[in-house]
């Protein structure tokens, strides 16, 4: 086993660790702060794979973008961010679910593949990545901007309840006070 070997086995740990965190948590902001370290830990092990520019895609798109407009719509739309209990349930339902599906695709993956050794495809630039990227996947990356964006604008709208209404309805008890 090389270093590079126990490198990435310790970066998968902590992977595994945050995301099964990022699930447990009960605090939202913390749940934030955890997908934070699972997705730095995926770019270390982008990183260790010789795949510098996903990693900082990696950085720059997940870590950077989602991770926080995830936490600017929790601050936008207030909601609770410390533990909340009128949504606790039972856990062990969604653990059987998870667990049965990571058998099932365990299994299909080892009836797809029967323990054989897979041949690499030749090692990509970040020219042909970039063509790949920006040539027949433009389109998917331009709806992903558009769903995120409207996310946003639908977090502020439900924030501000001012937004939206109308005459009386917008001034409330301002009038009534003069």
């Amino acid at each position: 086993m090389t270093g590079v070997d126990v490198l990435l086995l310790a970066l998968g740990a902590v992977a595994v660790g945050s995301a099964a965190l990022v699930v447990a948590t009960r605090h939202l902001v913390r749940a934030g702060l955890y997908l934070v370290v699972c997705l730095g830990a995926v770019a270390g092990m982008y990183l260790v794979l010789t795949a510098e520019l996903v990693a900082w895609v990696q950085v720059l798109i997940y870590v950077g973008a989602v991770v926080v407009l995830l936490l600017f719509a929790v601050m936008l739309t207030r909601a609770p961010i410390g533990a909340s209990d009128d949504l606790d349930r039972p856990g062990w339902p969604a653990a059987l679910i998870g667990g049965g599906a990571g058998l099932g695709l365990a299994a299909l993956l080892v009836d797809a593949y029967r323990w054989t050794a897979v041949e690499l495809p030749e090692a990509g630039t970040a020219e042909r990545l970039g063509a790949q990227v920006f040539g027949s996947w433009v389109l998917p990356f331009e709806v992903l901007s558009v769903l995120l964006l409207s996310a946003l604008v639908g977090a502020i709208v439900l924030s501000r309840p001012d937004i939206g209404a109308t005459g009386a309805a917008a001034t409330g008890d301002r009038g009534r006070s003069r």
